[in-house]
Protein backbone atom coordinates (compact mmCIF):
# COMPACT_ATOMS: atom_id res chain seq x y z
CA UNK A 1 0.00 0.00 0.00
CA UNK A 2 1.04 3.21 -0.76
CA UNK A 3 1.58 6.49 1.79
CA UNK A 4 2.41 9.74 1.77
CA UNK A 5 3.91 11.96 5.01
CA UNK A 6 1.37 13.97 6.55
CA UNK A 7 0.77 15.81 9.81
CA UNK A 8 -0.77 13.42 12.72
CA UNK A 9 -2.92 14.74 15.58
CA UNK A 10 -2.26 11.26 17.80
CA UNK A 11 -3.74 12.43 20.97
CA UNK A 12 -6.01 15.35 21.21
CA UNK A 13 -4.44 18.63 23.00
CA UNK A 14 -0.91 17.42 21.70
CA UNK A 15 0.81 19.41 18.75
CA UNK A 16 0.95 16.91 16.29
CA UNK A 17 4.02 14.71 14.83
CA UNK A 18 5.30 13.58 10.89
CA UNK A 19 4.10 10.57 9.59
CA UNK A 20 2.49 8.39 7.29
CA UNK A 21 -0.71 7.80 6.27
CA UNK A 22 -2.52 5.78 3.08
CA UNK A 23 -2.45 7.34 0.35
CA UNK A 24 -5.96 8.66 -0.47
CA UNK A 25 -8.16 7.59 -3.35
CA UNK A 26 -10.62 9.84 -4.76
CA UNK A 27 -14.09 9.10 -5.73
CA UNK A 28 -16.87 9.93 -7.81
CA UNK A 29 -17.14 13.95 -7.79
CA UNK A 30 -13.79 14.01 -5.97
CA UNK A 31 -10.21 15.36 -6.80
CA UNK A 32 -7.50 14.18 -5.82
CA UNK A 33 -4.96 17.41 -4.81
CA UNK A 34 -1.32 17.54 -4.09
CA UNK A 35 -0.97 20.12 -1.76
CA UNK A 36 1.93 22.94 -1.61
CA UNK A 37 1.07 24.95 1.67
CA UNK A 38 -1.14 24.96 4.41
CA UNK A 39 -1.51 27.37 7.13
CA UNK A 40 -2.45 26.61 10.70
CA UNK A 41 -5.49 28.40 11.76
CA UNK A 42 -7.48 29.10 15.55
CA UNK A 43 -9.78 26.88 13.89
CA UNK A 44 -6.86 23.63 13.62
CA UNK A 45 -6.12 24.32 17.29
CA UNK A 46 -9.70 24.50 18.13
CA UNK A 47 -10.74 21.21 16.83
CA UNK A 48 -7.31 19.36 17.75
CA UNK A 49 -7.54 20.35 21.34
CA UNK A 50 -10.54 18.42 21.76
CA UNK A 51 -12.95 21.09 23.06
CA UNK A 52 -14.41 22.94 20.44
CA UNK A 53 -18.32 22.34 19.84
CA UNK A 54 -17.50 19.60 17.21
CA UNK A 55 -16.99 17.73 19.79
CA UNK A 56 -13.51 15.44 20.18
CA UNK A 57 -12.18 14.23 16.72
CA UNK A 58 -11.67 10.49 16.14
CA UNK A 59 -7.50 10.50 16.72
CA UNK A 60 -5.38 10.16 14.42
CA UNK A 61 -6.23 12.35 11.75
CA UNK A 62 -4.34 14.80 9.60
CA UNK A 63 -5.29 18.63 10.38
CA UNK A 64 -6.02 21.35 8.06
CA UNK A 65 -8.47 23.10 7.24
CA UNK A 66 -7.60 24.37 4.41
CA UNK A 67 -4.71 24.12 1.73
CA UNK A 68 -3.32 25.70 -1.07
CA UNK A 69 -2.52 23.05 -4.22
CA UNK A 70 -2.45 21.68 -7.85
CA UNK A 71 -4.82 19.21 -9.23
CA UNK A 72 -3.46 15.75 -9.92
CA UNK A 73 -7.20 14.51 -10.74
CA UNK A 74 -10.30 15.60 -11.27
CA UNK A 75 -13.19 15.20 -13.97
CA UNK A 76 -14.54 18.78 -13.74
CA UNK A 77 -11.00 20.84 -13.40
CA UNK A 78 -7.85 20.05 -15.23
CA UNK A 79 -4.78 18.05 -14.08
CA UNK A 80 -2.12 20.68 -12.73
CA UNK A 81 -4.55 23.41 -11.56
CA UNK A 82 -3.69 25.69 -9.12
CA UNK A 83 -6.85 25.49 -6.48
CA UNK A 84 -7.07 26.61 -2.95
CA UNK A 85 -9.82 24.04 -1.15
CA UNK A 86 -11.56 23.96 2.42
CA UNK A 87 -11.95 20.62 4.33
CA UNK A 88 -13.83 19.34 7.99
CA UNK A 89 -10.73 18.29 9.68
CA UNK A 90 -11.54 18.19 13.43
CA UNK A 91 -15.31 19.09 12.41
CA UNK A 92 -16.04 15.60 10.80
CA UNK A 93 -14.82 12.92 10.10
CA UNK A 94 -11.49 12.12 7.69
CA UNK A 95 -8.31 14.00 7.07
CA UNK A 96 -7.24 17.37 6.54
CA UNK A 97 -4.62 19.44 4.43
CA UNK A 98 -1.11 18.98 6.08
CA UNK A 99 -0.39 15.91 3.77
CA UNK A 100 0.96 15.55 0.97
CA UNK A 101 -2.16 14.63 -0.85
CA UNK A 102 -5.71 15.21 -0.01
CA UNK A 103 -9.16 14.02 -1.54
CA UNK A 104 -11.54 17.11 -2.10
CA UNK A 105 -15.01 17.24 -3.54
CA UNK A 106 -14.71 19.64 -6.53
CA UNK A 107 -17.54 21.23 -5.89
CA UNK A 108 -14.96 22.59 -3.22
CA UNK A 109 -12.17 23.28 -5.52
CA UNK A 110 -11.72 26.93 -6.12
CA UNK A 111 -9.58 27.65 -9.25
CA UNK A 112 -6.73 30.33 -8.95
CA UNK A 113 -5.32 32.82 -10.91
CA UNK A 114 -1.66 32.12 -9.71
CA UNK A 115 -0.80 36.00 -9.55
CA UNK A 116 -0.10 35.71 -5.75
CA UNK A 117 2.75 33.09 -3.99
CA UNK A 118 1.34 30.02 -2.63
CA UNK A 119 2.01 30.64 0.91
CA UNK A 120 0.82 34.09 1.08
CA UNK A 121 -2.66 33.17 -0.03
CA UNK A 122 -2.91 30.09 2.40
CA UNK A 123 -1.89 32.95 5.06
CA UNK A 124 -5.02 34.81 4.24
CA UNK A 125 -6.94 31.87 3.60
CA UNK A 126 -10.58 31.35 5.68
CA UNK A 127 -9.08 33.97 7.51
CA UNK A 128 -9.87 36.23 4.93
CA UNK A 129 -13.05 34.76 3.71
CA UNK A 130 -14.23 35.13 7.28
CA UNK A 131 -13.21 38.96 7.51
CA UNK A 132 -14.33 39.81 4.26
CA UNK A 133 -17.84 38.11 3.99
CA UNK A 134 -18.81 38.72 8.08
CA UNK A 135 -18.38 42.50 7.13
CA UNK A 136 -20.28 42.39 3.44
CA UNK A 137 -22.52 39.77 3.73
CA UNK A 138 -23.51 39.21 7.56
CA UNK A 139 -22.74 43.01 8.39
CA UNK A 140 -24.09 44.48 5.10
CA UNK A 141 -22.01 47.02 5.01
CA UNK A 142 -22.80 49.96 2.89
CA UNK A 143 -20.46 52.90 1.32
CA UNK A 144 -19.37 55.66 3.54
CA UNK A 145 -20.42 53.91 6.79
CA UNK A 146 -17.94 53.76 10.19
CA UNK A 147 -16.44 50.44 10.92
CA UNK A 148 -14.71 49.63 14.02
CA UNK A 149 -12.05 46.38 14.30
CA UNK A 150 -11.82 44.46 17.37
CA UNK A 151 -8.89 42.54 17.48
CA UNK A 152 -7.20 44.24 14.65
CA UNK A 153 -3.47 42.75 15.08
CA UNK A 154 -4.86 39.31 14.54
CA UNK A 155 -4.97 37.71 11.08
CA UNK A 156 -8.61 38.09 10.94
CA UNK A 157 -8.59 41.97 12.02
CA UNK A 158 -5.62 42.53 9.76
CA UNK A 159 -7.80 41.61 6.66
CA UNK A 160 -10.40 43.47 8.06
CA UNK A 161 -8.86 46.64 8.40
CA UNK A 162 -8.03 46.85 4.79
CA UNK A 163 -11.09 44.99 3.54
CA UNK A 164 -13.52 47.67 5.11
CA UNK A 165 -12.00 50.77 2.67
CA UNK A 166 -11.86 48.50 -0.12
CA UNK A 167 -15.34 47.74 0.40
CA UNK A 168 -16.25 51.41 0.96
CA UNK A 169 -16.00 52.00 4.57
CA UNK A 170 -15.92 55.71 5.45
CA UNK A 171 -13.76 55.83 8.16
CA UNK A 172 -11.90 52.54 9.93
CA UNK A 173 -11.13 52.26 13.50
CA UNK A 174 -8.55 49.19 15.22
CA UNK A 175 -8.96 47.99 18.33
CA UNK A 176 -6.18 45.38 19.89
CA UNK A 177 -4.14 44.79 23.14
CA UNK A 178 -0.56 43.76 21.67
CA UNK A 179 2.24 46.10 21.77
CA UNK A 180 2.96 47.69 18.47
CA UNK A 181 -0.60 46.85 17.00
CA UNK A 182 -1.36 51.44 17.02
CA UNK A 183 0.89 51.67 14.76
CA UNK A 184 0.29 48.73 12.61
CA UNK A 185 -2.63 49.83 12.38
CA UNK A 186 -2.18 53.11 11.49
CA UNK A 187 0.36 51.14 8.82
CA UNK A 188 -2.99 49.74 7.15
CA UNK A 189 -4.65 53.53 6.87
CA UNK A 190 -6.55 53.34 10.00
CA UNK A 191 -8.11 56.26 11.15
CA UNK A 192 -7.52 55.98 14.88
CA UNK A 193 -6.91 53.15 17.42
CA UNK A 194 -8.29 52.06 20.53
CA UNK A 195 -5.87 50.55 22.99
CA UNK A 196 -7.18 47.21 24.58
CA UNK A 197 -5.62 46.51 28.41
CA UNK A 198 -5.85 42.86 29.97
CA UNK A 199 -7.78 44.43 33.03
CA UNK A 200 -10.12 46.54 31.04
CA UNK A 201 -13.46 46.82 32.59
CA UNK A 202 -16.66 47.43 30.52
CA UNK A 203 -17.12 50.91 31.62
CA UNK A 204 -13.58 52.18 31.28
CA UNK A 205 -13.26 50.55 27.66
CA UNK A 206 -16.07 51.85 26.75
CA UNK A 207 -15.36 55.53 27.62
CA UNK A 208 -12.46 54.99 25.69
CA UNK A 209 -14.28 53.92 22.81
CA UNK A 210 -16.55 56.67 22.86
CA UNK A 211 -13.83 59.21 22.97
CA UNK A 212 -12.33 57.96 19.86
CA UNK A 213 -14.90 56.45 17.61
CA UNK A 214 -18.14 58.55 18.91
CA UNK A 215 -20.64 55.71 17.51
CA UNK A 216 -19.95 53.08 14.82
CA UNK A 217 -22.27 51.65 12.19
CA UNK A 218 -20.35 47.86 12.00
CA UNK A 219 -18.74 46.19 14.95
CA UNK A 220 -16.12 43.29 13.14
CA UNK A 221 -15.69 41.37 16.77
CA UNK A 222 -13.62 38.18 16.69
CA UNK A 223 -12.90 38.69 20.56
CA UNK A 224 -16.30 38.51 22.70
CA UNK A 225 -15.80 39.52 26.22
CA UNK A 226 -15.13 42.79 27.79
CA UNK A 227 -14.07 44.67 24.06
CA UNK A 228 -17.44 43.22 22.76
CA UNK A 229 -19.40 44.52 25.74
CA UNK A 230 -17.88 47.84 25.14
CA UNK A 231 -18.42 47.96 21.63
CA UNK A 232 -22.26 47.45 22.24
CA UNK A 233 -22.14 50.98 23.50
CA UNK A 234 -20.96 52.91 20.86
CA UNK A 235 -22.61 50.83 18.49
CA UNK A 236 -24.95 53.69 16.48
CA UNK A 237 -29.29 53.16 16.01
CA UNK A 238 -29.01 50.64 13.02
CA UNK A 239 -25.80 49.51 13.83
CA UNK A 240 -24.42 45.70 13.74
CA UNK A 241 -22.08 43.89 15.35
CA UNK A 242 -20.61 40.91 13.66
CA UNK A 243 -19.16 37.86 15.83
CA UNK A 244 -16.94 35.69 14.80
CA UNK A 245 -14.87 34.69 17.65
CA UNK A 246 -14.39 34.31 21.31
CA UNK A 247 -10.68 34.87 21.84
CA UNK A 248 -11.09 37.52 25.09
CA UNK A 249 -14.25 35.31 26.56
CA UNK A 250 -17.23 33.53 25.70
CA UNK A 251 -19.58 35.86 26.66
CA UNK A 252 -20.46 39.25 26.54
CA UNK A 253 -23.24 41.51 27.67
CA UNK A 254 -25.87 44.20 26.53
CA UNK A 255 -28.22 46.62 27.52
CA UNK A 256 -31.62 45.54 26.16
CA UNK A 257 -32.82 49.16 25.87
CA UNK A 258 -29.93 50.13 23.96
CA UNK A 259 -30.68 47.56 22.06
CA UNK A 260 -34.20 47.76 21.15
CA UNK A 261 -34.12 51.41 21.05
CA UNK A 262 -31.48 52.18 17.94
CA UNK A 263 -32.79 48.90 16.72
CA UNK A 264 -28.89 47.26 16.56
CA UNK A 265 -28.45 44.28 16.06
CA UNK A 266 -25.98 41.49 17.39
CA UNK A 267 -25.09 39.03 14.55
CA UNK A 268 -23.30 35.63 14.59
CA UNK A 269 -20.87 34.27 11.86
CA UNK A 270 -19.38 31.28 11.00
CA UNK A 271 -17.56 30.15 7.33
CA UNK A 272 -19.51 26.87 7.80
CA UNK A 273 -22.56 28.66 6.92
CA UNK A 274 -21.23 29.76 3.26
CA UNK A 275 -21.86 28.55 0.47
CA UNK A 276 -19.62 27.03 -2.20
CA UNK A 277 -20.02 29.79 -4.24
CA UNK A 278 -19.96 32.89 -1.41
CA UNK A 279 -16.52 31.19 -0.63
CA UNK A 280 -15.32 31.32 -4.37
CA UNK A 281 -16.69 34.44 -4.65
CA UNK A 282 -14.68 35.80 -2.19
CA UNK A 283 -11.68 33.60 -2.72
CA UNK A 284 -11.83 35.65 -5.99
CA UNK A 285 -11.62 38.93 -4.77
CA UNK A 286 -8.88 38.43 -2.05
CA UNK A 287 -6.53 37.51 -4.73
CA UNK A 288 -7.03 39.98 -7.01
CA UNK A 289 -6.79 42.58 -4.02
CA UNK A 290 -3.60 40.67 -2.85
CA UNK A 291 -2.29 40.38 -6.00
CA UNK A 292 -2.71 44.06 -6.49
CA UNK A 293 -0.90 45.01 -3.33
CA UNK A 294 -4.09 45.93 -1.38
CA UNK A 295 -4.58 43.08 0.89
CA UNK A 296 -1.50 41.36 2.48
CA UNK A 297 -1.03 39.68 5.93
CA UNK A 298 2.16 38.66 8.08
CA UNK A 299 3.00 35.27 7.99
CA UNK A 300 6.14 33.06 8.79
CA UNK A 301 6.87 29.48 6.84
CA UNK A 302 8.10 26.05 8.25
CA UNK A 303 8.20 22.62 6.31
CA UNK A 304 6.40 19.76 7.13
CA UNK A 305 9.55 18.29 9.38
CA UNK A 306 8.76 21.73 11.49
CA UNK A 307 5.15 20.91 12.41
CA UNK A 308 5.10 20.99 16.01
CA UNK A 309 6.80 23.32 16.39
CA UNK A 310 4.87 25.87 13.98
CA UNK A 311 2.13 24.74 15.99
CA UNK A 312 3.27 25.33 19.35
CA UNK A 313 4.26 28.81 18.21
CA UNK A 314 1.07 29.46 16.48
CA UNK A 315 -0.87 28.36 20.09
CA UNK A 316 1.34 30.55 22.06
CA UNK A 317 0.88 33.40 20.06
CA UNK A 318 4.20 33.34 19.02
CA UNK A 319 4.27 33.91 14.94
CA UNK A 320 3.78 37.02 13.50
CA UNK A 321 0.79 36.42 11.74
CA UNK A 322 -0.26 33.18 10.15
CA UNK A 323 2.05 29.75 10.30
CA UNK A 324 2.26 27.78 7.24
CA UNK A 325 3.57 24.80 6.29
CA UNK A 326 5.43 24.33 2.88
CA UNK A 327 4.46 20.65 1.67
CA UNK A 328 7.81 21.13 -0.79
CA UNK A 329 10.27 21.69 1.97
Amino acid sequence: MSTVRAALVDRCGQPPVVGERPAPQAGPGQALVRTVTAPITPLDLLCASGTSYFGEPATPYVPGVQGVGVVESASSVPVGTSVWFPTSAGMAPGDGSIAETVVVAESELVVLSGAVDEQHLAALGLSAIAAWTALLLRGGLRAGERVLVLGSSGVVGTVALQAARLQGAGTVWGAALEPGARQAAADLGADGFVQLERDDSPEDLAERMRDTVGEVDLVLDPLCGVPATAALTVLAPHGRLVNLGSSAGPTATFSSAHLRSGPRSVLGYTNNDLTAEQRGDAMAAIEEHAAAGRLAVPYEVFGLHQVGEAWTRQAAGEVRGRAVIDLRR
